[in-house]
């Protein structure tokens, strides 16, 4: 059973106003809402209607004083066939086009912005042409940004999408041969204000490049706005109902359909598809599907909206946000931070997001300005403002003579030098050597009247020799000995030296 509410006797009736403000803290609740509009929510941007004395059917018929074309029959595939109505429409959707360009999205638009924006949106699906929803924000499935150009896709991302463009879009041109996409510009409205169609640049481009090589021309196309008419395929009709499936399987909790009669046989069947799902899935404050509009209903959807409410669509969007901020003021607080770099300024940062995951609260560290930490190979970005920053000066503690060294690898290091020494070594690695006792040189020179060599060092390395070098090395050890016993005599030393002796066996 559908409960009509009337927005406009809030003030009096004060169950009307219970009722609205519950609606109000239901959207407030719900989390997964989609939307269904029509040419309602556009009333209020300032595009002129079509039967008043000076709209737009008036300015196409002082054109085309001889043609007779009913307002459905501008919107019809059907008038292709004929040229004086293919050029009719093509100049009837020129003036519509700039009289779009001139007016700016109204409140309801703002407003399904604003459910995007806090994450309540599901979905917004519209059968508007005029693209006043990707101005406000919503990626329309028309958008450049959503367009796949890989072979074996689809022709759209479905998952960028965010708002689904039922009948089309104005400001976009569809070749009517190759299919070809563009952006409508100034230069294209021109040739549809005289009712021609603009060529194909695709189609003349590749007509161009066969005649380059000497080959038959190819037929080059015209150009038509990429709006869909009665009688006629959606250019991304398969998309469409991928986005549909998608949308039913999340299990959206609210439908609110606004500015739309309900009267094509398209959106009627969606529109049942979605108050189905959301009848069938009743959690919380959600479950509800509530329809916007001056006109009520039809009676076919009596247990399908539970909620008529009627009025303006901008004034009971306005409504419902107030009711908004009074039911969940959290919803609406911005947290910021105060940062400053001195004590009289002040400035809002964003605050952060949180810590990095997979690292303790312990593990944070405070560092300079100018350094930034290198974790898992990746650098962090470094601080602009890190400009001339003095080095961190590295004070050793006291009593320590010096920090200590990791040593060299083994391809940079020295031949003999070591970083330990011969009490660390293993006996097999340790330096030996046989100091022998020498006289100074000074001492020996008074003795013998000429100076003398210091004694050698004689490593123990074991060598091979024969028997005669045996016996010259050890007639040279012993005349070495007895010439330092004689020096030992006549300057006066200790006689009981510990000399070695060098015998051969």
């Amino acid at each position: 059973m559908t409960v009509t509410l009337d927005s406009s006797i809030t003030y009096t009736d004060s169950s009307t106003r219970r009722s609205l403000t519950s609606l109000s803290t239901a959207i407030a609740k719900s989390k997964r809402i989609v939307v269904v509009t029509g040419a309602g929510i556009s009333c209020s941007c300032g595009i002129p209607d079509f039967r008043s004395s000076d709209g737009l059917y008036a300015l196409v018929k002082s054109k085309y004083p001889n043609a007779v074309l009913k307002g459905r029959d501008l919107f019809d595939a059907s008038l292709f066939r004929d040229m004086t109505s293919t050029a009719l429409f093509y100049t009837f959707m020129a003036e519509l086009k700039s009289s779009i360009d001139k007016a700016t999205p109204s409140p309801t638009h703002r407003f399904i912005k604003t459910l995007d924006t806090k994450g309540k949106l599901l979905r917004s699906y519209t059968q508007n042409i005029d693209g006043f929803e990707e101005r406000v924000g919503l990626v329309g499935s028309s958008s450049d940004c959503v367009k796949n150009s890989g072979k074996g896709k689809g022709k759209i991302k479905t998952k960028d999408v965010r708002n689904v463009q039922l009948h089309g879009d104005i400001h976009r041109l569809r070749c009517l041969l190759c299919a070809a996409d563009f952006r409508c510009t100034s230069e294209h409205l021109e040739c549809f204000r005289e009712g021609d169609p603009p060529d194909c640049p695709e189609c003349r481009t590749r007509s161009e490049a066969r005649v380059a090589r000497s080959a038959r021309p190819l037929k080059i196309g015209t150009l038509r706005p990429c709006v869909v008419l009665y009688d006629e395929p959606h250019p991304l009709g398969e998309e469409i109902g991928a986005i549909e499936t998608t949308d039913l399987g999340k299990r959206p909790d609210m439908l609110l359909i606004m500015g739309t009669s309900l009267k094509v046989h398209g959106l009627k069947k969606l529109v049942k598809e979605f108050a189905h799902a959301v009848h069938e899935h009743k959690s919380g404050g959600g479950g509800k599907v509530v329809f916007v509009n001056k006109t009520p209903p039809g009676s076919e959807w009596t247990n399908v909206i539970d909620f008529h409410v009627a009025g303006e669509t901008d004034a009971w969007t306005a409504k419902v946000i107030e009711d908004w901020k009074k039911a969940r003021p959290q919803d609406w607080e911005v947290q910021k931070t105060l940062s400053t770099s001195d004590e009289t300024s002040f400035k809002v940062v964003k605050q952060p997001a949180g810590k990095p995951k997979g690292r303790p609260s312990s593990h944070f560290v405070s560092v300079p300005r100018g350094l930034h930490l290198v974790q898992g190979g990746k650098s962090k970005k470094k601080d602009p403002n890190a400009e001339n920053v003095p080095p961190i000066a590295t004070t050793v503690p006291p009593g320590i003579k010096s920090l200590p060294t990791a040593p060299l690898s083994p391809s940079k290091r020295n031949a003999n030098a070591s970083h330990y020494d011969d009490t660390d070594n293993s006996p097999s690695k340790r330096r030996t050597a046989v100091l022998r006792p020498s006289i100074p040189d000074n001492e020996r020179g008074m003795l013998f009247n000429k100076p003398s060599c210091p004694v050698a060092m004689v490593a123990s390395k074991p060598q091979k020799i024969n028997a005669l070098q045996k016996a010259k090395v050890a007639e040279r050890a012993n005349r070495r000995r007895n010439n330092q016993l004689q020096d030992a005599l006549f300057i006066g030393d200790d006689l009981s030296l510990e000399l070695p002796i060098i015998v051969v066996e």
